[in-house]
């Protein structure tokens, strides 16, 4: 790789030659302005206000506006002949923690090489410093007309620079965040965590640039003529329109899950319209938090599957309790008739034997 500026890394007393080469590059397709009419190309000319003449690149510098629009001709040889450390030096300041490096003040990233062999050593062992250390070091550089603030770590067996902001190039975040005291809800931060679990985690080299590839693809299509204007894509107004936020958010949850391929994931959110309007119901809604996914559902169906076949049970269990006391009292009925028949027949007996047996008479 092509290096853009040659210096050298110091802390301390320790300096290591190096070459900063770009670590990043653009993919983005660029346009060229044509005149509609004809196709022709619009070309810009850079032309002297004083004799309008056009001027070749070779013949260009730079040069500083006063505030009563005369120019002070500025030289590459005037800035590199300024008095500072970090003209052709990337000095290192200090040796912080990566988390207190704020996200907002990355800038473009650069790897640095070691320039020639005596300089192996050295940046070897600033590298494994770094990496036993798990800190970054902060630096300060000269690059392209102006000092800038640099931060150093360890990527694979390189050292990487990122070049940062200034701090006072970090504007504070005033008026933008939402106006007036707005209030979460513990079951929408329950499905939005859920949601959060079922996308998960991606590969960063997975992700492409799906614009570009569409613009490429037309670009070949229309180069081959065959290109066919694709069908407007539905887009649905995006001001002014209230949502349900649960039931959106369940949504997502199942949207998510179905796209994964999860068994059951149809069923796995159960979308539950929000109240309206104030009362016990809603203040009871708030409190509990709901459910997530199906599991629940399926345990509640399960428990009242498992309550109504007690309850078969029981009154099948009851129905023949009757039907045999049924069957007892029955036959008792049966068997103290037979007593009583017995008991009938006999005094019947009894009686036909004493108005068979004659009596005795006495004699005077």
């Amino acid at each position: 790789m092509r290096s853009i500026w040659n210096g050298a890394i110091s802390f301390g007393l320790v300096s290591i030659p190096i070459k900063l080469v770009n670590a990043t590059e653009s993919h983005s397709i660029s346009f060229r302005q044509i005149h509609l009419s004809d196709g022709g190309r619009i070309r810009y000319r850079k032309v002297c206000e004083l004799d309008g003449e056009e001027v070749a690149t070779a013949e260009i510098g730079k040069g500083y506006e006063e505030a009563d629009g005369s120019i002070i001709p500025i030289t590459d040889e005037d800035l590199a002949q300024l008095p500072i450390a970090t003209a052709k030096t990337i000095e290192i300041v200090s040796f912080v923690p990566a988390d207190e490096i704020d996200p907002l003040q990355m800038d473009a990233a650069y790897y640095l090489a070691a320039n020639g062999p005596t300089a192996a050593k050295p940046y070897t062992l600033l590298r494994e410093a770094l990496k036993r250390s798990r800190r970054v070091a902060v630096a300060k550089y000269a690059l392209r007309g102006r000092e800038r603030l640099g931060m150093l770590r360890v990527v694979d067996d390189v050292i990487a620079m990122h070049g940062l902001l200034w701090p006072d190039e970090i504007r504070a975040p005033e008026g933008v965040a939402p106006e007036g005291k707005v209030s979460v809800r513990e079951a929408e931060l329950d499905l939005a965590d859920a949601l959060m679990a079922t996308l998960g985690e991606v590969e960063m080299s997975s992700l492409t640039d799906e614009y570009r590839e569409a613009v490429e693809a037309m670009i070949s299509a229309k180069s081959e003529g065959a290109f066919e204007p694709p069908a407007e894509a539905e887009v649905e107004p995006a001001g002014g329109k209230v949502i349900d936020l649960m039931a959106a958010l369940e949504k997502s949850v199942r949207a998510a899950k179905e796209s994964r391929g999860e068994a059951g994931a149809a069923g796995a959110a159960e979308v539950t319209p929000m109240r309206r309007s104030g009362g016990s119901g809603r203040k009871a809604a708030a409190a509990a938090p709901k459910a997530v996914g199906g599991k629940k559902s399926t345990a509640s169906t399960a428990a009242a599957k498992k309550t109504a076949s007690g309850t078969k049970k029981t009154t099948s269990r009851k129905s023949a309790a009757t039907k045999s006391t049924s069957k007892t009292a029955s036959a008792k009925k049966a068997a103290g008739g037979g007593t009583s028949a017995k008991k009938s027949t006999a005094a019947g007996a009894g009686a036909s034997a004493k108005k068979a047996t004659p009596r005795k008479r006495t004699s005077a």
